[in-house]
């Protein structure tokens, strides 16, 4: 295993933040790359289509400003996140713009597409997928993705329902590229954990969603702080792919979380907002298991900051534990 040459000596703890709809924009993106980690936004968050340019050039501009005025600092690359399911009628127009600007990383999600791997690497960019099994994960390196990001169990937003330490065991028996985990990854704790389950980095996104420079309602970030595992619903209802929603937004909108139907898994919009009247990601908040860590707003430096300490006291603690066996296994 082995980090791809765009990330080697640019980050200061193995993460990269989840592309999250509607929230992440150009302040939180350049936050999170400025604090050593990889930021990342949807490209459908910038509507109209034209701004999108207007924000990749932004988030270059303040990276390299940081990077002049902080040379000893790592600056993380961003990546982009594009929707290629064919309801997406905007895909080609933002990979135009994504090769005009050389993305370092672009995250596909909802199908595996050779034309827009093709045009990433023709400047030099890595792709990376996100998978919920190993079948998709299969599907996506042999259509010529870089990597994959499992997407396990209480991930936020879009999930799977299988366990991280099965679904990333079975992607590493083939595939020893690039491999990303998401899924209830709000501590430095959890970090560690991840690489240690065998991938390269952890994804995460919830933890983002109360930062200061979230672009979403004061009242979502602090149902992030108040909830924990307990609070979060999984359900297909709202876009037509199963996903992790917060309960108390389920409620607010007039909806029985105990009780919601089961959507046509056929009909998938992401334009709309799905099967619902209620859309997902406006009024019903997304979000993963992991928010049980989360207890207070914080601007994402601090929060990345956080997640360091927490990272490295486990890793010490870990190695401390790990001196009590001898190499057979066997405690002295």
């Amino acid at each position: 295993m082995a980090l791809p040459e765009i990330l080697r000596g640019r980050l200061s703890l193995p993460v990269v933040g989840a592309p999250l709809f509607i929230v992440s924009q150009p302040a939180l993106v350049a936050a999170q790359c400025q604090a050593g980690v990889v930021g990342s936004f949807p490209a459908l968050n910038a509507r109209p289509q034209s701004l999108l340019g207007d924000w990749l050039s932004e988030i270059e501009e303040s990276n390299a400003n940081f990077a002049a005025a902080n040379p000893g600092l790592p600056v993380a690359p961003f990546a982009v996140n594009q929707i290629v399911h064919r309801s997406n009628d905007r895909l080609d127009q933002d990979m135009a713009t994504v090769v005009e600007h050389k993305v370092p990383i672009v995250i596909t999600s909802l199908g595996a597409r050779p034309e827009v791997n093709e045009a990433v690497h023709s400047y030099g960019g890595i792709v990376l997928h996100d998978v919920i099994n190993d079948r998709f994960a299969r599907k996506a390196i042999e259509k010529g993705a870089d990597g994959v990001i499992a997407v396990a169990a209480g991930a936020g937003g879009h999930a799977g329902m299988q366990s991280p330490f099965a679904l990333i065991r079975e992607i590493r028996e083939w595939f020893d590229g690039p491999l990303l985990l998401s899924g209830a990854i709000a501590h430095g704790r959890s970090v560690l954990a991840a690489l240690a389950a065998g991938a390269d980095l952890a994804y995460i996104g919830s933890a983002f969603l109360s930062t200061e420079e979230a672009n979403n309602p004061a009242e979502y970030k602090q149902m992030i702080v108040d909830s924990a595992a307990g609070d979060i619903v999984y359900s297909n209802l709202f876009t037509g792919v199963h996903g992790n929603y917060l309960r108390g937004s389920i409620t607010a909108a007039g909806l029985d979380p105990d009780d919601l139907p089961v959507a046509d898994p056929s009909v998938i919009d992401f334009g709309s907002g799905g099967n619902s009247s209620a859309k997902a990601w406006k009024d019903i908040w997304g979000s993963g298991q992991g928010v049980g860590a989360i207890s207070q707003v914080l601007p994402a430096a601090a929060l990345i900051e956080r997640l360091h300490r927490e990272f490295d006291q486990a890793r010490a603690e870990l190695q401390e534990s790990l001196a009590q066996f001898d190499s057979a296994g066997v405690s002295a």
